[in-house]
């Protein structure tokens, strides 16, 4: 790979990064992203409550003491959080997200 000049090579990547960090899309897409987190963690209400109750309770314990609330969070979220789960919600809210992006550019 024989280039002129490396700074020419450096730049030509950092405006290729610069342009996927500032993209409408991507920016859209992140809001998307926040608002099906926010429902999954809505979901999965009761055991996050559970561990934030095992949690004020056993202070520094808690690493040993609340393991099955911390795992039943971590299925819940799994489950509610799959990859096959944000297409599906992307898919439901293409629409949203379209008008994000129109209205990001304006």
């Amino acid at each position: 790979m024989s280039s002129s000049n490396p700074n020419e090579t450096a730049g030509a990547i950092k405006d290729a990064g610069r342009e996927s960090r500032l993209s409408f899309r991507k920016f859209a897409e992140h809001q998307l992203r926040n608002e099906f987190k926010q429902e999954a963690m809505k979901k999965c209400d009761i055991q996050l409550s559970a561990f934030a109750d095992c949690a004020k309770t056993e202070g520094l314990m808690v690493i040993f003491r609340c393991n099955e609330f911390k795992s039943a969070v971590d299925e819940c979220l799994a489950a509610y959080m799959s990859n096959e789960r944000w297409e599906l919600y992307k898919k439901e809210h293409a629409a949203d997200l379209e008008s994000k992006v129109i209205s990001s550019k304006n």
